[in-house]
């Protein structure tokens, strides 16, 4: 007869090896990467649930999902950070919830170009009257860049601009993706262009040759 405590033994071991496979499964389901690709022009839907969750909206507009509505929700989906670096920016919905964020506590960081900040639409007056910080571009050449960075762990970049054009109108196209070596790559950008673009470095006058 095999004794109680081999049992016992037995059994704890069982448990011990199911536990084990199943952090080993959870491990791997939360480390597979992420790779979305979003392609616009994309049709008009509505995105106020998003924005205000728990709200029924009655506006015409469809509520079926779309690419404007899953970048929305990846954007809303940040909890420390948003770095955001854009070309130009006048999408009323992304400012809101670009908005949302800020007044959620979340950190938000905004560079620009210098040319078009101050475009018809452009909702970069906006952010910055909400207490947003924004830098803008110093040189000559456009600030072209179009790519967010989320709580450092996530980046969404691609041709699309975030304006209205863009989104309905324009053949663009977004890439999101938790690859560490491109997030990383991406917010070393964002900050050094931060560091490049700080007001205090500003020539106003320049001195001529």
């Amino acid at each position: 007869m095999v004794p109680a405590v081999h049992w016992k033994l037995c059994g704890l071991a069982a448990i011990a090896v199911t536990l084990s496979l199943e952090g080993l499964f959870l491990f791997l389901r939360r480390r597979r990467p992420l790779r979305e690709v979003l392609f616009f022009p994309a049709p008009v839907t509505c995105t106020e649930q998003l924005l205000s969750p728990g709200m029924r909206c009655p506006c015409p507009l469809s509520h079926t999902d779309s690419a404007l509505a899953r970048l929305m929700r990846r954007l809303l989906g940040a909890r420390r950070t948003l770095e955001l670096c854009v070309f130009t920016f006048s999408c009323p919905p992304l400012a809101r919830a670009v908005l949302l964020l800020h007044r959620r506590g979340v950190r938000v960081r905004v560079i620009t170009d210098s040319d078009y900040m101050a475009a018809a639409g452009s909702q970069i007056g906006a952010l910055r009257q909400a207490g947003i910080e924004v830098r803008h571009s110093q040189a000559s050449g456009f600030m072209h860049h179009k790519f967010v960075v989320l709580d450092k762990e996530l980046v969404i970049t691609g041709s699309m601009n975030w304006t209205m054009q863009a989104i309905q109108t324009n053949r663009e196209n977004l890439l999101i993706t938790d690859d560490s070596v491109c997030v990383r790559a991406y917010s070393g950008e964002f900050e050094h262009l931060w560091e490049e673009y700080d007001p205090a470095t500003y020539e106003f006058f320049p001195e001529k040759d």
